[in-house]
C-alpha cells in the first residue's frame, strides 16, 4: 500500500483545480501546469481536497498512485508559491551575470559561457558568485540547475565550481612532501 498515494492534496485558496477526462489543470497565480493521467489511477476532487485512488490492485496501479499523488502536488505547490533552487560558485574569477534572457558565466575556460534563459523560469543573480532559478515546475528548476551546474561541477581538492547551496563537497587532502 502507497505510504504517499493514502494522502490527500490540499489545495490553498487561489488554485483551481479542473479534471477533464484524463487530464488534470491545475491554475494557480504563478501560471498554469497540466498532467496526463494513466488509466490505473483516478483523480476526483472533494472540496480543497485532491484524492487519488489506484484502479485495481495490479502492481502498476499502486506505483503510480503515490507518484500521481506526488506530482499533483508539485504541481498545487508550483502554481501557488513556486520552487527555488539556489547554486554558489566558489574560485578566484569565477562569476555569473544575467543580461537580458541569457546567463553570462565565468568559468576560467577560455570563452564565457552563454546559457539562454527559459520563458517558465527565472534566474536572478544578486551576488557575482551566486544563482537563484525559480519556476513552477520542480523538474524543469532541477534539470536547468543541474545543467548549469555541470559546466563546472566542483573539486574535491579546492572546492572550486558550481555548487547547490546545501551541498558540502567533500575535500581530499592532496599531495604531501
Amino acid at each position: 500500500m502507497s505510504r504517499i498515494g493514502k494522502y490527500p492534496v490540499a489545495v490553498p485558496s487561489g488554485v483551481t483545480v479542473q479534471i477533464t477526462g484524463p487530464n488534470v489543470a491545475v491554475k494557480g497565480k504563478l501560471g498554469e501546469s497540466q498532467l496526463a493521467l494513466r488509466d490505473t489511477v483516478e483523480v476526483s476532487v472533494d472540496g480543497n481536497l485532491i484524492w487519488v485512488k489506484p484502479v485495481g490492485e495490479t502492481k502498476q496501479a499502486r506505483m503510480m498512485w503515490g507518484t500521481t499523488r506526488a506530482l499533483l502536488n508539485n504541481m498545487v505547490k508550483g502554481v501557488s508559491e513556486g520552487f527555488t533552487v539556489n547554486l554558489e560558485i566558489n574560485g578566484v574569477g569565477y562569476r555569473a551575470a544575467v543580461e537580458g534572457k541569457i546567463l553570462k558565466l565565468q568559468l576560467g575556460y577560455s570563452h564565457d559561457i552563454e546559457y539562454p534563459i527559459a520563458d517558465d523560469v527565472t534566474m536572478k543573480c544578486e551576488k557575482p558568485t551566486a544563482i537563484s532559478i525559480t519556476g513552477r515546475d520542480k523538474q524543469r528548476v532541477g534539470q536547468i540547475a543541474a545543467e548549469i551546474r555541470a559546466f563546472r561541477g566542483p573539486e574535491p581538492y579546492k572546492g572550486k565550481g558550481i555548487k547547490y547551496q546545501t551541498e558540502t563537497i567533500l575535500r581530499k587532502e592532496g599531495k604531501k612532501k
